[in-house]
C-alpha cells in the first residue's frame, strides 16, 4: 500500500514514516542526544527542549516530521518541508545500526512518492555532505542525482518523470528503467 492514509502514515515497501508527536520525545530526544546519530545532522547533538521544539510535529504544517519505522521498529527520523510552490526538501537520519539495509532509500522513495504525487511536488531537494559517500549512495538509490555543490554540500533533487508515476520507483532510482 502506497500513499498517506488519514491517520498521516506514508507507507513504503521496508518501511513507513508515522508522524512525530510528542509522545516520540523520550526516544527523539535520546537519538538526537547520541554524537553517533547526529554526527551528519549538525554534528552537535540537542538537548531535550531543542528536539521538542523542532522535532515532534510543532512546526506544522511549514515542517513535516516522522519516525521511520521498519518491521515495527523505530529506526530513523525524515522531515519535509516546502520551499516554494511544487517544490521543497528533505532531510533524514537513521540509526547507525539501520544504515546500509536498504531502509533509507525506501523511506526516501516513499517520502518523494508522497510529495509528488499527493502534494504535487514537481522538484524534491536533498543537501547531504559532499564527503558523506554512503549517504550520497543512499539517496542515489532513492532516486536523486546530484545538481550542483553548495559548500560543503552536495544538492541533489528527484524529479518526477513526465507521464511515469513516481509510484513506479524502483530499487535502481527514479525513473525506473525501461
Amino acid at each position: 500500500m502506497h500513499g498517506k492514509p488519514s491517520d498521516g502514515v506514508i507507507a513504503g515497501d521496508l518501511t513507513c514514516l508515522v508522524p512525530a508527536t510528542e509522545t516520540h520525545l523520550p526516544l527523539l530526544a535520546r537519538w538526537f542526544a547520541d554524537p553517533a546519530f547526529v554526527r551528519n545532522w549538525g554534528g552537535v547533538p540537542f538537548t531535550r527542549e531543542e528536539v521538542a521544539a523542532k522535532y515532534t510535529g510543532k512546526r506544522r504544517p511549514a515542517v513535516e516530521s516522522f519516525l521511520i519505522v521498519a518491521q515495527a521498529v523505530p529506526v530513523g527520523y525524515v522531515q519535509y518541508a516546502p520551499a516554494g510552490p511544487g517544490q521543497g526538501g528533505i532531510d533524514m537520519v537513521l540509526l547507525p545500526q539501520a544504515q546500509g539495509r536498504g531502509l533509507g532509500p525506501d523511506a526516501a522513495r516513499a517520502l518523494v512518492r508522497y510529495l509528488h504525487t499527493m502534494l504535487g511536488w514537481n522538484r524534491v531537494t536533498v543537501d547531504p555532505e559532499a564527503s558523506n559517500t554512503q549517504a550520497i549512495r543512499a539517496w542515489t538509490k532513492a532516486g536523486f542525482r546530484p545538481v550542483n555543490r553548495q559548500g560543503s554540500q552536495l544538492l541533489m533533487e528527484s524529479l518526477p518523470a513526465p507521464g511515469i508515476s513516481p509510484a513506479h520507483t524502483h530499487d535502481e532510482g527514479f525513473p525506473p528503467a525501461i
